[in-house]
């Protein structure tokens, strides 16, 4: 069985693009078989962004667990001062990003880096953006969320979306152990938005 957080999907490929609207702007990236929501942007991730892109977040933002990089890429395209790392274990979906990066001429300001969570991260970043993989496990998206505070300068802030069916709760009480500064910024069709200040 083939996961959108496997290393290496093995299954047959068929390059497509997902198209949404948002604040009056469209977007369109590229996805495949193999990688996370693969037929349209998931509600979660259109959520997040609905809270994110009005923060005008600036500096250095790291997008991990990034997928085909529609959180990453759909900042970059708002807020042009920033700097972009899109990191994912998933190369095929890190492909497509590359992929999409390079039509939206933001090669100067987006890297895309295969990395097994924060494996291959250099930071400090002003901000860091996950969507995580809930089918991963909790080990692997607690381990998303402690390992962030190294990652983030002094004042720094994580922003993370979660179900609550999914465990948002139980997220937000782990990030609380991690960080002392954490807020709940939005509730929305049982998605919680999670900001964690270091």
């Amino acid at each position: 069985m083939a996961y959108y957080f496997d290393e290496n999907p093995v299954v047959e490929s068929q390059i497509r693009e997902i198209d949404f609207s948002l604040y009056g702007r469209n977007y369109s990236y590229y996805t495949d078989n193999g990688v996370f929501s693969k037929n349209r942007i998931d509600e979660g991730t259109y959520i997040f962004l609905k809270i994110l892109l009005p923060l005008q977040l600036t500096g250095r933002i790291l997008d991990l667990g990034c997928g085909v990089g529609p959180i990453g890429l759909t900042i970059a395209q708002n807020s042009l001062e920033a700097r972009f790392v899109l990191a994912d274990i998933n190369s095929r979906a890190l492909a497509l990003a590359s992929r999409s990066v390079a039509r939206l001429n933001l090669e100067n300001r987006v890297t895309c880096l295969q990395s097994d969570i924060y494996e291959k991260i250099e930071g400090p970043f002003d901000s860091i953006v996950v969507n995580p993989p809930i089918r991963a496990g909790k080990v692997v998206i607690n381990q998303m969320f402690s390992g962030a505070k190294q990652y983030l300068i002094d004042g720094g802030s994580l922003y993370v979306v979660i179900r609550r069916k999914q465990g948002a709760e139980s997220a937000l009480k782990y990030i609380e152990t991690v960080f002392e500064n954490v807020s709940v910024l939005h509730k929305e069709k049982g998605y919680w938005i999670i900001k964690a200040t270091k």
